[in-house]
């Protein structure tokens, strides 16, 4: 508790001994002279609430030294109390009071009353700062709110008729301030909105609430409509309510959302697109390689068995770029999935080795693989993936070397429990890469020089799809280069080893495939070539086809007809393989309603693929693929063994 300041003057010592002795007390501060001179200067410079004041003194006597405190406005509002031996007259009382006092105290001094009076008029000083203090702090509050950017008022909570408000409702809402005195609130909003913002304030009001925060749409003086944002609180009857004109943030906002919602629609034409070209390149590649291994099986003499060689060649080629360029689409719209399987990574290794190294031999390059015998045997590895980055830059590596040798290095980093850090190297001593290019050569469609295409050929998309790729496992892509001495490209992963052996029975394409005994199949396939294709390989394997070129045919036969398996495109006119699927798995009695279904999809993202299953059909064999593959799947799903026979 701040102390209250009294100052006792008096021209007598042993008056001032008394009067101190009788208040001094904790919540007391006594200030004392016996000058009236002094006094002045002591209630000058500090704060003094009550002044005990002698009426006879020499020099100055207490009227006019209360006069004179009077006078100031500094030291105006001190309570005096007069403290006087002299008559009790009324005259000298209403002297007293005339300057200013506000009560007497007589000589010889009542210690009781003496007392009893100070503090009377020190809690009456208390109250006073107080008052003075809210004051203060309600003209600070003033200010503010007369100076707020925002609109604020308030509102009788019976009525909702505004009884205060501030400046600010003319620049935001076009009104001048004694308009609105007396008028609803709830007509400032627009006429669609009132009822729901009449609710919400009667909300406010029945539960007492002391804060809330709401937006609603109000009307302008001039009819314009703009978002404001309020900020009510419920008190003695009154609603307090901040309005602030969030306009510029809803258009931003709105703006946004269109943005998003165009972004979104973009993404979704993109994907279409992407998986129609996807269908639409890769179906026709799949009939081209598969008329092309059909016909190398027929009698053609070695000429023309070059060309066809030459033709697959271009074709898997082909399948390549437009591999290349899907991917690097399904990493940008975030389809890509990295799927780790317990693998032989070694055997991994060895095969893209083994599959590349003709190339080596055809440019006189010595190709040459090491690999840390510290490898563990069996890891946890996405095959596909690691086989697609080793690939990529040793066909790089390869293809800008003229001469001397290009390594493919393995090696173990660390082991730490089940996990082990491999790094795998691609040296050359090819062309290299200038400084200035390095970082640019993993961007999508660049190369390290601007010739390089005419040159050497490629899309630019083999090492941006490396790097993805190595960042989708975790790992970290580097590479060191000078500028006709070669280049080395290392890449670091963490493993983790798997717990399980890995045990893959290799199936040969060129084995001789099993007949299927006694097996109808029924064909849904709209591409001409492939359904010569699909046709040749069933009836090589003994099997009785139908084939339709859309969903609603294969319906129909489905219907007046019994098949063991369905073989169906995704991609068809009028009906398509997934619609297809869904109205065998709901419309169709058992048995038919369980038949087998193989999607033959040309689809290179995985949500089609997922889309396909959860359609209803049994697998996926994307294409293009191998006859053994859809052998495999058509016998695992008939229940055939290596024969042909049912099981």
């Amino acid at each position: 508790m701040t102390p209250v300041n009294i100052l006792i003057v008096d021209d007598r010592e042993e008056n001032i001994i008394a009067l101190e002795a009788l208040l001094t007390r904790d919540d007391i501060r006594i200030f004392s002279t016996t000058s009236p001179n002094e006094a002045l200067k002591i209630a000058w410079e500090i704060h003094i609430a009550i002044a005990l004041v002698d009426v006879q003194m020499p020099e100055m006597d207490g009227f006019e030294l209360v006069e004179m405190l009077k006078s100031n406005p500094r030291t105006k509002d001190i309570m005096v109390i007069f403290v006087t031996a002299i008559s009790k007259e009324t005259k000298y009382a209403v002297k007293g009071l005339g300057t200013g006092a506000v009560d007497y105290l007589y000589k010889p001094l009542d210690p009781y009353i003496t007392s009893a009076k100070v503090d009377s008029f020190v809690q009456l000083a208390r109250t006073q700062a107080e008052i003075r203090q809210k004051n203060d702090e309600l003209q600070n509050y003033s200010i503010v709110v007369k100076n707020s950017a925002d609109i604020i008022c308030s509102v009788d909570a019976q009525t909702l008729r505004i009884e205060n408000i501030n400046p600010a409702v003319e620049p935001i809402m076009g009104f001048k301030p004694a308009e609105l005195l007396g008028k609803s609130i709830v007509n400032m909003a627009i006429e669609e909105h009132q009822p729901a913002f009449r609710k919400k304030l009667g909300e406010i009001i029945k539960d007492n609430l002391p804060f809330a925060v709401f937006e609603f749409r109000f009307e302008r003086f001039d009819k314009q409509v703009i978002w404001v944002e309020c900020r009510a609180s419920y008190r003695n009857k009154i609603i307090f309510i901040n309005i602030s004109d969030i306009s510029p943030q809803k258009s931003y906002q709105e703006q946004l959302i269109k943005s998003k919602e165009q972004a979104e629609y973009t993404k979704k034409v993109k994907e279409t697109f992407l998986a129609n070209m996807s269908h639409e390149l890769r179906t026709p590649i799949n009939g081209i390689i598969g008329i092309t291994g059909m016909l190398l099986k027929t009698n053609v003499d070695e000429q023309q068995k070059g060309m066809l060689n030459l033709l697959e060649t271009s074709s898997r080629s082909l399948l390549g770029v437009i591999n290349d360029v899907l991917d690097i689409s399904k990493i940008e719209a975030g389809k890509f999935n990295i799927i780790r399987t317990p693998n032989n990574v070694s055997d991994i290794i060895k095969s893209v080795f083994d599959l590349l190294k003709f190339r080596a031999d055809e440019g006189n390059i010595e190709f040459l693989l090491e690999i840390d015998p510290g490898v563990p045997q069996s890891l946890m590895v996405d095959s596909l993936r690691l086989n697609q980055i080793l690939m990529n830059l040793l066909s790089n590596a390869i293809k800008f070397t003229e001469r001397g040798y290009v390594k493919l290095k393995v090696s173990v980093l660390q082991k730490h429990n089940d996990k082990v850090k491999l790094k795998y190297s691609i040296e050359d001593t090819g062309i290299g890469i200038p400084a200035d290019r390095i970082n640019r050569i993993f961007e999508s469609f660049e190369q390290a020089e601007e010739d390089t295409v005419s040159k050497y050929g490629g899309t630019g998309l083999g090492l941006a799809i490396v790097k993805n790729l190595v960042e989708l496992k975790g790992g970290e892509l580097t590479v060191s280069s000078q500028l006709g001495k070669g280049s080395t490209f290392s890449f670091i992963n963490w493993h983790t080893i798997a717990t399980k052996p890995v045990n893959k029975v290799s199936v040969k394409p060129d084995k001789t495939l099993a007949p299927f005994v006694n097996v109808r199949v029924l064909v849904a396939e709209d591409n001409m070539v492939n359904q010569f294709m699909l046709s040749k390989i069933l009836k090589d394997w003994q099997i009785e086809v139908d084939m339709v070129d859309n969903g609603r045919k294969a319906l129909d036969k489905l219907a007046a007809n019994d098949y063991d398996i369905i073989l169906m495109d995704t991609h068809m006119p009028e009906m398509n393989g997934y619609e297809t699927a869904r109205n065998i798995r709901v419309d169709f009695a058992e048995p038919k309603r369980s038949i087998p279904i193989i999607s033959l999809s040309a689809a290179s993202f995985g949500h089609e693929q997922q889309e396909a299953l959860t359609s209803g059909m049994n697998d996926v064999l994307s294409k293009p693929f191998q006859p053994y593959q859809l052998h495999e799947k058509m016998s695992k799903l008939l229940n055939r063994d290596a024969k042909g026979l049912k099981v």
